[in-house]
């Protein structure tokens, strides 16, 4: 963070060392707001909240499978012939184990989809903001993570959503990002960390998207 800080002050030096006839203009955007307000980012979050849901549905039901056998084992197991009690055991081992990769691989397909849609309306925001930047002669245009204060009248999240809109493209088509140009902390966030489905009763507990990075899940 304070690396980002010591390269963002020499950027804004630089900009304002330009020859006093240059007009010295910044603005802002709100990448997560952006992701969460234009209509790919919405479109893009009902249909991982559909599949979020549908995964769900289908690990509870092995979920209940599983300790429908371990509450068998607990009644009825000190009841049974021993070669039964075993064939019990073996089952429970090997349902309980099918869920645990079975949830495993949830986690690693919706997380890879979350990651995968993000970076794609991420790169299209970031050539919609270069386009405006270009256009409205901007000398900078700052994330509003990167920066800790900024005039609401330099804010300009809302023009970038209504251009974005505008096109009706669908995401991940505006264009790669330039070679050699640093991804933005957005996109960078979203290549990392992890969502989790909420099963209860053990299961690794916390809202799908997590609130400490951009996602278009959040």
């Amino acid at each position: 963070m304070r690396q980002r800080l010591v390269v963002l002050m020499v950027l804004i030096a630089m900009a304002c060392a330009t020859p006093a006839r240059a007009e010295i203009k910044l603005a802002y955007v709100d990448i997560q707001r952006a992701l969460n307000e234009c209509n790919a980012g919405k479109r893009a979050k009902v249909q991982i909240r559909g599949k979020v849901d549908e995964v769900t549905g289908r690990l509870k039901r092995q979920q209940a499978e599983v300790q429908s056998l371990e509450d068998e084992l607990k009644k009825r197991g000190p009841l049974m012939r021993p070669d039964q009690r075993q064939a019990l055991q073996d089952e429970y081992a090997t349902k309980a184990r099918d869920f645990q990769q079975s949830y495993k691989n949830a986690q690693d397909e919706l997380r890879q989809k979350d990651n995968e849609v993000t970076a794609m309306i991420v790169r299209d925001l970031a050539t919609v903001v270069r386009n405006i930047g270009e256009k409205d002669g901007y000398t900078m245009v700052m994330e509003k993570g990167e920066i800790l204060w900024g005039a609401p009248g330099i804010d300009i999240t809302d023009e970038v959503i209504r251009a974005y809109d505008a096109m009706h493209v669908p995401p991940g088509t505006l264009g790669e990002q330039a070679e050699g140009e640093a991804p933005s902390r957005s996109a960078r966030a979203s290549a990392g960390g992890g969502n989790e489905l909420d099963l209860g009763n053990g299961a690794p507990s916390s809202e799908f998207g997590s609130k400490r990075r951009s996602t278009i899940s959040r």
